[in-house]
């Protein structure tokens, strides 16, 4: 059975990209699916988030064939939720496969062995539109594309629809959005209420009921190297994300 493979992409840091692939992975694993995350950004902030060894073999070395998908592989606290680390090495990869021959496809050639194994690859990747996150959109099936509720979202996400539409004519038609997600979400500021109210609209059908809240559960839990449900479970930032699982599951 092929691995539904679902990419974290936006070119905007701190809008919850690396919360959302994390915690959303922790959730599906929770309801009995087999889940790998890959951390694709070189600051290795998933892979610090569920506790992996960063000095171990990784990504890099699975891009470059040093290593093979077994060897890369860690598990995590959570059960069901594997996930293959990043290291500063993966900067060095930017620049190694600018040269070479279909370059955007090495990720995709290294995850064919993931059918079969997991249900659901979850892949995180860098805040910018470089080479790494073009790997990452062609390996995968379909886009999350977390959302910061501020004022220049609409500007930054119609940059990244834009690029998603190249990627599918050229490089991966059977790519698709799965859902577009507001983060960092308060609902006392008029321009939050704004922002969802014009995505909403702008991209009717394709935006997710789920909204994650500003919870400072859900900035604490990466320090303590557990998803939010093992860290605070109760919390409205899980329960947020505990329904855009089920949400994700339906639409899958």
């Amino acid at each position: 059975m092929k691995a539904k493979r679902i990419v974290f992409a936006n070119q905007k840091g701190g809008v919850g990209k690396t919360t959302t692939a994390v915690n959303l992975g922790a959730y599906l694993a929770e309801a009995g699916k087999q889940v790998l995350l890959i951390d694709f950004d070189p600051q290795s902030n998933l892979s610090s988030s569920v506790s992996a060894e960063i000095k171990k073999p990784g990504v890099y070395d699975l891009l470059t064939g040093k290593s093979s998908l077994e060897e890369v592989v860690q598990k995590s606290p959570v059960e069901n939720l594997s996930v293959i680390p990043s290291n500063i090495d993966l900067t060095g990869a930017g620049i190694e496969l600018i040269d070479a021959e279909r370059r955007e496809y090495y990720l995709q050639q290294a995850l064919q062995e993931c059918d079969g194994t997991w249900d659901y690859v979850c892949i995180d990747c860098p805040p910018s539109l470089g080479l790494l996150t073009l790997n990452g959109l062609v390996a995968a099936d379909q886009v999350v594309i977390p959302l910061q509720c501020e004022y220049f979202a609409l500007e930054g996400l119609s940059m990244l629809v834009k690029t998603i539409k190249s990627v599918q004519r050229q490089l991966n038609p059977k790519l698709d959005i799965l859902g577009i997600l507001f983060t960092m979400y308060d609902s006392r500021t008029r321009l939050a209420n704004e922002v969802v109210r014009d995505v909403s609209q702008y991209f009717s059908g394709r935006v997710f009921k789920s909204i994650i809240p500003r919870n400072i559960r859900l900035s604490e839990a990466p320090s303590f190297g557990i998803p939010i449900n093992l860290y605070d479970p109760k919390c409205t930032g899980a329960a947020a994300y505990k329904h855009l699982a089920q949400e994700v599951l339906d639409r899958v």
